[in-house]
């Protein structure tokens, strides 16, 4: 369906291409864009998470089928990206966790949500919500266990992975998540003026991102194994969306949860694959690499999903 490129993906990625050529050109700075950056990330996008989950029907969205398809599928590319590195690229182990890490974590919330609201709506966005909620803290208990494991460093891997997970649960997107699920389960409701405000500045949030997201990317370069760059791609493009297409039919999904789960596994690897290779200094070109060419390669294969998916 070219109509779904023209009206559903292009538009995402033009607003990406924007930032990217402002940036290019100079007309935008590194530090306007981490300005930018730092208010989506650190500010509006918490706002916007806050907000939608504290008005999410709970009982609907957090279906065990939706979550358990989505991270059986993540874990088992996280793996195939683990193995892949040692058995076919011959990286050290402690390369493949980071490799692994790139095929596991996908751009849930900058790709993610906006694909997902211009395909079927801002109404059928309850299934993202519930996988971005769970997301950074299975992805990075499942890297950070494993890496620790095989660096087996004693009680100084404990007092690391103390601080990541410490250093990751003030992190404002999981803050915005965790206030959203208190005023949800309390039952307190937000006033109406501060629901107002809070609507005001959420629609700031996705577009502004997007604009940042292309102006970080200018600093990414294609370096290093280009053929381990393409697994990780291949991974995080296709299998993903394929093993939760599989595990979603099998169980049964509602078709919005089912469509939510498909193009959330079908997003490139998102910032925090590098950010997770900068932590322990292991894989960074391919980490950055991947980021950046998943992004672009993404026009392409989220088109042949959201295809498949009707």
């Amino acid at each position: 369906m070219l109509q779904s490129l023209i009206e559903v993906i292009l538009p995402v990625f033009l607003v990406i291409g924007a930032g990217y050529i402002a940036t290019y050109f100079g007309y935008f700075r590194e530090i306007h864009i981490d300005g930018i950056m730092k208010f989506t990330q650190g500010f509006a996008i918490p706002c916007l998470l806050f907000l939608a989950i504290s008005h999410l029907d709970l009982s609907a969205s957090f279906d065990p089928r939706l979550l358990g398809s989505f991270y059986s599928a993540a874990a088992l590319c996280f793996t195939a990206g683990l193995f892949g590195a040692r058995l076919i690229f011959r990286r050290d182990w402690e390369d493949c966790v980071a490799i692994g890490f790139c095929c596991l974590f996908s751009n849930s919330v900058l790709l993610g949500l906006p694909i997902t609201e211009r395909a079927y709506g801002p109404e059928n966005l309850d299934g993202n919500y519930a996988i971005i909620a769970f997301h950074a803290p299975f992805c990075y208990g499942v890297g950070i266990t494993v890496m620790e494991i095989i660096r087996n460093r004693g009680n100084g891997g404990t007092r690391m992975v103390r601080s990541v997970l410490s250093a990751m649960f003030r992190n404002a997107l999981i803050l915005g998540i965790a206030l959203g699920f208190i005023v949800n389960l309390s039952g307190i409701g937000v006033p109406v003026v501060l629901d107002d405000a809070l609507g005001l500045i959420t629609r700031a949030a996705l577009p502004g991102a997007l604009f940042a997201l292309g102006g970080v990317l200018v600093k990414y370069k294609p370096e290093g194994d280009l053929r381990t760059i393409a697994y990780v791609c291949a991974i995080s493009l296709m299998l993903h969306p394929s093993l939760m297409w599989a595990f979603g039919k099998t169980t049964g999904l509602p078709q919005d949860l089912f469509r939510s789960g498909v193009l959330n596994a079908a997003m490139a690897p998102g910032f925090n694959a590098y950010i997770f290779a900068s932590l322990y200094g292991r894989a960074k070109r391919v980490a950055a690499s991947s980021v950046l060419i998943g992004t672009g390669v993404s026009i392409l294969t989220v088109w042949f999903w959201l295809t498949l998916l009707g």
